[in-house]
């Protein structure tokens, strides 16, 4: 069989690509978790008596618990092969990602296994957003003084 031939072949029998599935439900479950992170930093903030700026960071730390709970159980997984980019919102996406690479490692040990492979991710996403936030903020510098 020839070159051509086959690629025809297999041209045909591709599967079809599903883009607007996958973006609906992307969609649907980021806005999803979003509507939970709002509803925690209103339920903090009413419950509690925080202000808006009180109420954030316990709303993150929640979203933060909740993913990796979630993780751990083997639901996240399902959620992100479902969701795709939706499931990976910065926080509960860091959060799945930290709490994975911890449950891989987990029979190397605490300290060899959880503690050096947790941090391997970790460490490659805290040094990019150091050095980013870098990059921007001395842009933003010599934009707002220079020009």
């Amino acid at each position: 069989m020839n070159i051509k031939k086959y690629n025809e072949i297999a041209e045909k029998n591709k599967p079809q690509k599903q883009v607007l599935k996958h973006t609906f439900n992307a969609f649907i479950v980021g806005g999803i978790i979003g509507m939970i992170g709002e509803f925690f930093l209103n339920f903090y903030q009413k419950i509690f008596s925080f202000s808006e700026k009180e109420a954030t960071p316990i709303m993150l730390i929640t979203l933060i618990l909740i993913a990796a709970i979630l993780t751990g159980l083997g639901i996240y997984d399902r959620l992100g092969d479902f969701a795709g980019a939706g499931s990976f919102i910065p926080i509960t996406g860091f959060s799945n990602a930290m709490t994975s690479s911890a449950l891989e490692a987990r029979s190397e040990g605490l300290v060899t296994g959880i503690g050096a492979n947790i941090f391997k991710l970790g460490g490659a996403v805290i040094t990019f957003g150091i050095v980013a936030s870098f990059i921007v903020g001395g842009l933003r510098y010599v934009i707002t003084y220079f020009w």
